[in-house]
């Protein structure tokens, strides 16, 4: 099975700076895309930054600008750095990673624990 720890999540001030990282760890055989999600107090989650195994990647317009997703194959890992954060970006933060497990391969996506980002006004 595939286990993912999230961290780097915490209280800044708006205009502030956090980096979100998600290591996974288990019965990998290959990694595929990943991305991070995020929902709010009375919101549906909603997916912010994703990157694919060539690395092209996506963001909800929203955070286009301040925040970068990457990644790092060999350490199975993957970051969101969220720069000029603002009130509006609060959400406990979900990193999702798409993972083929060793023989027999089966593919399936998996979440982390979830990290809350809070940016107070």
């Amino acid at each position: 099975q595939v286990q993912l720890v999230e961290s780097g999540g915490g209280l800044v001030q708006a205009g502030g700076s956090l980096r979100l990282s998600c290591t996974a760890s288990g019965s990998i055989f290959s990694l595929n895309a990943m991305g991070w999600y995020r929902q709010a107090p009375g919101k549906q989650r909603e997916l912010v930054a994703s990157i694919t195994r060539g690395g092209s990647t996506n963001y909800v317009d929203a955070v286009k600008g301040r925040f970068t997703i990457s990644r790092d194959n060999a350490k199975k890992s993957v970051y969101l750095q969220m720069n000029s954060l603002k009130p509006e970006d609060t959400a406990v933060y979900y990193c999702n990673q798409r993972v083929t497990t060793t023989p027999p391969l089966k593919t399936a996506d998996y979440w982390g624990q979830g990290t809350q980002v809070t940016v107070s006004s």
